[in-house]
C-alpha cells in the first residue's frame, strides 16, 4: 500500500493540505502521492518504521514537500534528519510555510532545502505554485536513485 509512493506531502494544517492536494491532482500529480500530518510521522514513513514498518526501506519518495512549522517533530528537524543521512540526502525537498521569515528560510536552506515556497494567501497563486513544483521535481529533475 505504501510503496511507489511518489510525493510524500507532510502537512499539518488540514486546509492547506486540501488545497495543496487539490492543486496536484488538477495537474495530475497525486497518483502516489501520501499525505501525513505531522513530521515525526514523515520519519516513520521515510525509517519504515510503526505502521509504515512493512514498507521498502529502498522504496524512496521522488519528492518530499514540507510544512515548516509542525506538532510533535518540526519540518526543519525532519530536513535536517534527511539531509544528515546519506542514505537519504538526495531526496528533494521542498519546504512549505506561511511565513516568510528570513532565519526559518536561511536554516532551511543551510540544511540542504531543495526550495522554499511561501505558501500564497490567493488560490490561484498557490494552485500555480503547487503545479510548478510537481512540474520541475517529478518530470524534469531526474532522481539521483
Amino acid at each position: 500500500m505504501y510503496n511507489n509512493v511518489e510525493i510524500l506531502f507532510v502537512e499539518d494544517s488540514a486546509d492547506d493540505a486540501v488545497l495543496t492536494i487539490r492543486a496536484l491532482t488538477k495537474s495530475g500529480f497525486t497518483n502516489k502521492l501520501h499525505h501525513v500530518t505531522d513530521g515525526a510521522k514523515a520519519l516513520d514513513f521515510i525509517y519504515c518504521r510503526g505502521i509504515y514498518a512493512d514498507r521498502n526501506i529502498k522504496d524512496y519518495p521522488r519528492l518530499i514537500l514540507l510544512d515548516v512549522k509542525m506538532p510533535k517533530v518540526s519540518g526543519i528537524q525532519v530536513l535536517e534528519k534527511l539531509k544528515s543521512d546519506p542514505n537519504f540526502k538526495s531526496i528533494p525537498v521542498v519546504m512549505l510555510t506561511s511565513s516568510n521569515e528570513g532565519p526559518d528560510i536561511e536554516k532551511c536552506f543551510a540544511l540542504g532545502a531543495n526550495s522554499y515556497i511561501v505558501k500564497p494567501v490567493d488560490s490561484d497563486n498557490f494552485f500555480h505554485a503547487i503545479k510548478e513544483i510537481g512540474l520541475y521535481w517529478m518530470i524534469l529533475n531526474q532522481p539521483s536513485h
